[in-house]
Order: structure tokens, then sequence, then C-alpha cells
């Protein structure tokens, strides 16, 4: 037990994947306020946890609620609706996930991962006040949005941008190119906007639009996540300079190079790199890592 609780602390903590930390933090959470749950529930009859949980945790789309529940934009994406709710995200989030990071680095999942959510936030907030679908019927005034699904659409499509022809073999199907499998999802996404779970499939498509800007705006150079970033990092007093020029100037890559090798990738996909180009993908994967 311990070594299985030590491995589980490394993948979270010292391996430096932000996706293993994320699923990490999804399933804790879940199980501390499910089996808090069913303990109160089962010895002392009381839904207390439910009420709280669903009350302060969760996003409402309400707008006056919405001002004194100003941090459920963000604890939503942690929350899950059930145990299939949360399965299936989080198979979803760690297959897609493994691929992004293996293409553009450790750094970016949890940038992107709260830009999804939020984005998702937003539609879901903003539709339910706006269109006459809901508004018409007071729809936002009981309305609430749980779980990681919009992040997750957002790391899903994100890769599915950067690698459109990148094969996932699935289970009675056979490999089905990236593209076609978030096509797929984003299809059945539109066609319930107007269904029963009309606030959970906006939010999916508000995640999958933040994921596809924020690749195509990569590939023209500009990195939101790293731009983000800067602006918390704080600024050295101290200037060091090196006049060393052993170095190679091919050890760091350049960031022109990246974006070139990344939009091949894009339209061509990974195959057609050239070993060269594969190298310089991987020296800056490790340095992004």
């Amino acid at each position: 037990m311990s070594t299985l609780w030590q491995n589980i602390q490394y993948k979270m903590l010292r391996s430096g994947s932000k996706l293993n930390l994320l699923i990490g933090i999804n399933i804790i959470v879940f199980l501390v306020v499910n089996v808090t749950d069913v303990i109160g529930k089962f010895l002392f009859n009381t839904a207390a946890v439910s009420y709280y949980t669903s009350e302060y945790l969760l996003l409402p789309a309400y707008l006056p609620k919405l001002l004194t529940h100003f941090w459920t934009p963000v604890t939503y994406m942690f929350m899950h609706d059930g145990i299939w709710h949360i399965l299936f995200n989080m198979l979803w989030f760690y297959w897609f996930g493994l691929i992004f990071e293996e293409y553009l680095g450790k750094k970016r999942t949890l940038g992107l991962y709260f830009m999804g959510g939020l984005a998702g936030a937003l539609l879901f907030i903003f539709s339910y006040n706006i269109f006459p679908f809901f508004t018409h019927v007071h729809a936002a005034e009981g309305a609430t949005l749980v779980g990681a699904s919009a992040s997750v659409m957002a790391i899903m499509v994100a890769t599915a941008t950067l690698l459109p022809d990148y094969t996932l073999p699935l289970i009675l199907i056979g490999p089905v190119k990236l593209k076609w499998l978030v096509l797929f999802f984003i299809v059945i996404d539109f066609l319930g906007i107007t269904g029963l779970n009309a606030g959970g499939e906006l939010s999916h498509l508000g995640g999958a639009l933040i994921g596809f800007v924020y690749v195509k705006q990569l590939q023209k150079g500009s990195d939101w996540i790293e731009n983000i970033n800067k602006l918390f990092k704080p600024k050295s007093k101290l200037k060091v300079v090196s006049n060393n020029t052993s170095r190679k100037p091919t050890d760091f890559p350049r960031q022109e190079e990246i974006d070139l090798i990344l939009d091949k990738i894009s339209r061509s996909g990974y195959d057609s790199l050239s070993k060269q180009e594969k190298e310089i993908l991987f020296r800056a994967s490790n340095n992004e890592g």
C-alpha cells in the first residue's frame, strides 16, 4: 500500500506532468465529496454534503447568485456528477493529454485546462442569460454547471488541431484520426444545446473553441499561456553576463523553428517531419518539461 501511495505521489507531484496532477486532484475531490456524502446519508440520514457542494461549488447561471459565488467558475471544473461522468472525462483527458504533453511539453496543460474551463463557464452563463430559448422560461435561475468536460474538450481540440491526422486505436472501431473523433464530439454537443443537458453541451463548445484558437495562435508564434506566466514571474535584479561561446546554437531550438515544425505537423502530420525536425521538437519538448 505504501508503494502504491508513493507511486501516486510521484506521478502527481514529482513527475513534472500536469496531466497526472490534474487527474489526481479530480479523483481526490470526487472521492472526498462522495464518500462523505454516502457516510452522511447512510449513518445520519442527512444530505448536507450534497446540498453544500451543489450550493457552493457548482457554477450557477443566475447572475445575482454568481456575484456572491464568484469562486465557482473555478471550483465547478473539479466537480463531477457521478462515477461515469468522471470516468469518461478522465479517460479522454488522459489519452489526449499524453499526446498534448508529448508534443507541446508539460508546461501548457495546466494553463489550457483552466482556459478551457473558464471559456466553457463564460459561454454557459452568457447563453442562459441572453438567448430566448433559455430566457423565456427563466432557465438561468435554477441552472448549474458541473464537470471538467469543458477543460477536457479544450485539450482534445487543441491536440486534434495540432495533430489532425494522428490516429487513436478505439475498441470495436479501430484506428481513428483525431480530427474525425473530435469533430464527432463537437457535432454531438451542438445538436444537444437545446436538450436536457444544454448547459453542459454549451460549455463543451466553449472549451473546444478556446482549444482550437489557442493552437492556431501558437502556430503563429503567440503563446497565450506563456504570456500569462510571464506576468507572474518576478523580475530578477541581478544581471549575468557570459562570454562563453562554447554552447552550440542548436542546443535550445529557436521559437521560429518550433512554430514552423508545428505548422508542418498541422498540415501533413507528424510522420512528414524529417529526422532533424523530430530532434528539434524533442529537444524543445524536454526543455519545456
